[in-house]
């Protein structure tokens, strides 16, 4: 059983702290080298570990003298999908994502206020020459608009183990792939509930099924340096 520590731990080392410049990984406690620093996954993340199905205890193998063996029973109409801790299956990404939205507004608020001349005896009263009368004029406009088009696609698949079965049946899945490239490394990480009922007699599920879903693909590398906000355009941004 794992303490507050040790998990801590773990999720430290779920990311290292790369140099986005010069690719050292020591940490420093400089602004400068604090902007130019990102966090990028690691291999062999503790928190992404497969996971080991534990062997059951002796006393299910007790011999009964009986030729019929139940853990190696099958029922003749049940399938092969996934059941229990370790078990793997295959995720089908198919995400696809469109969002629009325009926004405008255009305010108009004009103020007018005046007072004649007060008059007494048919003529107006002065004080030093001037009349007890005054007149304001105020125009306030404002004009603004926004719009925004975004779209996201991934397709795929990745195999991913059961790490938890929930009281309901439902299978909590996580896993995780690596692909060396020349110039760095991406990677695919997927975790969620699913149903059993909903996979396929194939052994896989779509992504679109799985709830809580949690998608990354990302890379490390100079193709992802590149994609990168350099340190001095971060200054600005977050100065300024």
């Amino acid at each position: 059983m794992s303490t507050p520590d040790s998990v801590g731990s773990d999720i430290e080392k779920a990311t290292t702290n790369v140099d986005a410049v010069e690719g050292k990984q020591t940490e420093s406690k400089s602004l400068i080298d604090r902007l130019r620093a990102r966090d990028d996954a690691q291999m062999n993340d503790p928190a992404w570990n497969p996971v080991r199905p534990q062997d059951k205890p002796e006393h299910y193998a007790t011999a009964t003298g009986s030729l019929f063996n139940q853990d190696q029973a099958q029922d003749l109409y049940d399938d092969t999908k996934p059941r229990g801790i370790g078990d793997i299956v295959t995720i089908l990404l198919e995400e696809k994502t469109t969002a629009k939205k325009n926004a405008s507004s255009d305010l108009d608020k004009k103020t007018d206020l005046h007072m004649k001349p007060i008059e007494l005896g048919g003529k107006p009263v002065t004080l030093s020459d001037y009349t007890l009368s005054y007149a304001m004029a105020n125009n306030n406009t404002f004009e603004g608009s926004t719009s925004a088009d975004q779209s996201n696609s991934i397709k795929g698949s990745i195999s991913v183990e059961v790490v938890d079965v929930l009281s309901n049946g439902n299978l909590v899945i996580r896993g995780e792939k690596w692909l060396m490239l020349n110039t760095g490394e991406e990677y695919i990480r997927v975790s969620g509930n699913i149903r059993p009922d909903d996979i396929d007699q194939d052994n896989s599920i779509a992504s679109t099924r799985i709830s809580n879903a949690r998608i990354q693909y990302s890379g490390t590398g100079d193709r992802q340096d590149i994609q990168q906000q350099n340190w001095l355009s971060r200054f600005f941004n977050v100065a300024f």
